[in-house]
C-alpha cells in the first residue's frame, strides 16, 4: 500500500479529548465506579474471573481484576472510535508520516515483515531491504560464532562488546538478558553505554584486546556518549595490539548509515550495518541495533523472536478492538491515569531472565508518551505519560511491594509469568507462580477488619493488618519464554504504546525532550575544560556549580 502525499504529515483536526461523547461519558461513569470494591464487582458476578480474560497470539490476559465493568469497557472502545484507533493503525502500517514533527514514517513493523510483504515509503518498498540487512547480519553472526571471523592477531573472537546509549543499548541488554538460556555461553558479552568512565572501565576489565570485537551503534555516528565510549575503545584497542591502525577493521563494526563517518573511524563499511529514519531508537531493537541479540542466540532464533513480534503486529492490525489485547491494556491504561489520576505503572515479570523488561519498558513508555503538546500543536489538557517501572518477583514482594499494598497511591500492575521453567530445579516455578497468583488476589481483595479480628488480632493492631484491597492488575500467562515469545511481549507494550498516544493525540514517535540537555552539555563541556578562567552566563546556580568542579578537578589533579 502506497504512502500518502507529503500533506499527510500534517495532523487531521480532531475534537479535542475532553470534548469527546465517550470521555465525557466516561467520566460520568467513574462517577458511580470509583468506590465500588472488587469484593462486590466478583461477588455480583461469579463467571468474572473467567468472562473478562483475552487469550490470542500465544498470550493470555486476565483483566478481571481492573475496578471496570461491561459499560467501563463499552464506553473505552468507543472512545478508542472516536479518537480514529483504527485509522490511525491503518496509517502506520501503510508507511504514512505520522512521526509529523520529524516527517518520518514509523515502521518498526516493518522490520519484522515476512519476505515478500510490501510497506511503501516515498514509493519504495521498505521490506526488501530489511531483509537484505538480516541476510548481511546473519552471514557476519554465521562467521564470529563459528570462528571463522578472526581478530587482528588470528585469534578468534570471544568477547563482544556494545556501544550505544538509550535504545542502541536497553534493547539489546534487555534481550540478551531475556534470552541468556539461548545463547551461546563460549562468547562473553558486554554493554557499555554510560559516559561514565566506570562503565567502560569494567567492560574491559578481564577481556583481551586481541579477542575482543566492538559493535558501535548510532544512527549518525556523532551521538557524544556513544562516541566518546567508542573512541576510548578504539584507544584501549590499539594500545592493546602494538598500535597498528589496520587493526580496526577487525575488532570493530558499526551500526549507522553515516558511511563517512564510519569510514573515518576507521570500520570497513562493509562491516556496517544499516537501518532507517523511520526506526526510533526505542523501537530499533529488532533493526541491526540487534546485532550483538544475533550473535549471542544465532541468527534462527533471532528470526524466531523477529515472527513473535510478527504474530503481535498482525493481532493488533486485525484484531477487533474488544478482542485486541494492545489496544484493550493500553485503554485500560488510559482508564487509571485519566481518571483515577494513577500516575505510575507497576511491571513485574516473574522470570529471573526478564530483570532488565522493566527498565527497558521505561523508554519505551515514557519516551514515547511524555509529551505535553498535542499533535496540533495544543497543550494536552489531561494526564499523559505514567511513569513505568518495576522488578522481578519475588524481590519486590520484599521490598516495594508494602506501599502497593497498603501506600496511599493506587498503582495499576501487570504480572507477567510463564507456565514453564527454562531451569527447571525442585518446587521453584510451582512456588514462583503461586506468588503470581496471591499477590493479584491480596491486590484486589485485600483483608477485611473483620477477617484480621477473627484471626485473633489485638484490636489495637488491627488497622495495621487491614488490607483494602480494590488495587487493579493484569496478570498476563504464556507459556515459556523463547524468543519468539519476548518478540510478543514487546510487541504487546510497543503497540499498548501506540493506542495510548492515539488517545491523546499527540506524537509517541519524536523525543525533543532529551534535546536540550545534550546541547546545554556541549556548551558547558569546553567550559569545564578551559585552560583558563571561562567567562560563564548561565544562572547563577549552575556558574557556581561549574567553578567549584573546576576548583576541585584542578585539586585533586
Amino acid at each position: 500500500m502506497a504512502a500518502r502525499t507529503k500533506s499527510a504529515v500534517k495532523a487531521k483536526a480532531i475534537t479535542p479529548l475532553t470534548k469527546r461523547k465517550a470521555w465525557k461519558a466516561l467520566g460520568i461513569h467513574y462517577k458511580k465506579i470509583a468506590k465500588v470494591h472488587l469484593r462486590k464487582l466478583f461477588g455480583d458476578d461469579p463467571k468474572r474471573g473467567e468472562r473478562l480474560t483475552l487469550e490470542a497470539a500465544g498470550i493470555f490476559l486476565d483483566y478481571s481484576k481492573h475496578r471496570i465493568n461491561d459499560q467501563t469497557i463499552k464506553l473505552l472502545l468507543q472512545l478508542a472510535d472516536e479518537s480514529r484507533l483504527r485509522e490511525r493503525i491503518d496509517a502506520m502500517f501503510s508507511g504514512e508520516k505520522i512521526n509529523i514533527t520529524e516527517k518520518r514514517a514509523v515502521l518498526h513493523v516493518a522490520l519484522r515483515a515476512p519476505k515478500g510483504s510490501s510497506i511503501v515509503v516515498d514509493g519504495e518498498n521498505v521490506v526488501p531491504g530489511v531483509h537484505a540487512v538480516l541476510d548481511k547480519m546473519a552471514s557476519f553472526c554465521d562467521r564470529v560464532r563459528s570462528g571463522a571471523w578472526k581478530g587482528h592477531t588470528g585469534k578468534r573472537i570471544r568477547n563482544i562488546i556494545n556501544i550505544g546509549i538509550g535504545g542502541s543499548d536497553l534493547g539489546p541488554v534487555m534481550a540478551y538478558e531475556a534470552l541468556k538460556q539461548y545463547s551461546e555461553r563460549a562468547l562473553t558479552f558486554r554493554f557499555v553505554s554510560n559516559v561514565d568512565g566506570t562503565d567502560f572501565a569494567e567492560a574491559v576489565r578481564d577481556v583481551d584486546p586481541a579477542e575482543t570485537l566492538w559493535i558501535v551503534s548510532s544512527k549518525t555516528f556523532t551521538t557524544l556518549e556513544t562516541m566518546t565510549n567508542a573512541h576510548t575503545a578504539r584507544d584501549w584497542t590499539l594500545k592493546g595490539l602494538g598500535g597498528d591502525e589496520k587493526s580496526i577493521a577487525k575488532h570493530f563494526v558499526a551500526v549507522s548509515t553515516n558511511a563517512a563517518e564510519v569510514t573515518k573511524f576507521g570500520i570497513d563499511t562493509a562491516n556496517m550495518f544499516e537501518f532507517w529514519d523511520w526506526v526510533g531508537g526505542r523501537y530499533s531493537m529488532d533493526s541491526a541495533i540487534g546485532l550483538s541479540t544475533m550473535l549471542a542466540i544465532g541468527p534462527d532464533n533471532f528470526r524466531a523472536m523477529l515472527s513473535g513480534f510478527h504474530q503481535m503486529d498482525e493481532h493488533f492490525r486485525t484484531a477487533p478492538f474488544q478482542q485486541n489485547l494492545p489496544v484493550l491494556m493500553g485503554l485500560l491504561s488510559i482508564w487509571y491515569g485519566d481518571f483515577f489520576g494513577a500516575q505510575t505503572s507497576g511491571v513485574f515479570p516473574y522470570e529471573q531472565y526478564l530483570k532488565r523488561f522493566p527498565a527497558y519498558l521505561q523508554q519505551l513508555t515514557m519516551e514515547s508518551n511524555g509529551k505535553h503538546v498535542t499533535l496540533d500543536g495544543t497543550h494536552v489538557n489531561c494526564q499523559t505519560g505514567a511513569i513505568y517501572w518495576g522488578e522481578p518477583g519475588t524481590n519486590g514482594q520484599h521490598s516495594f511491594y508494602q506501599l502497593i499494598h497498603q501506600g496511599t497511591e493506587l498503582i495499576p500492575c501487570d504480572f507477567i509469568a510463564f507456565a514453564q521453567a527454562l531451569n527447571p530445579v525442585g518446587r521453584h516455578h510451582d512456588m514462583l507462580l503461586a506468588n503470581v497468583f496471591a499477590q493479584a488476589e491480596a491486590l484486589a481483595f485485600g483483608k477485611t477488619p473483620e477477617q484480621v479480628k477473627k484471626e485473633g488480632t489485638p484490636d489495637w493492631l488491627v488497622p495495621h493488618r487491614v488490607f483494602e484491597g480494590n488495587r487493579p492488575s493484569n496478570t498476563i500467562i504464556m507459556d515459556k519464554l523463547t524468543p519468539e515469545a519476548l518478540g510478543k511481549l514487546v510487541a504487546l507494550y510497543e503497540h499498548s504504546v501506540f493506542t495510548q498516544g492515539t488517545i491523546w493525540h499527540i506524537d509517541s514517535f519524536d523525543q525533543w525532550g532529551v534535546e536540550l540537555g545534550k546541547v546545554l552539555a556541549q556548551r558547558i563541556i569546553p567550559e569545564i575544560e578551559s585552560a583558563t578562567e571561562p567567562k560563564l552566563a548561565h544562572d547563577s546556580s549552575t556558574n557556581s556549580l561549574i567553578r567549584r568542579y573546576r576548583k576541585l578537578r584542578k585539586i585533586s589533579s
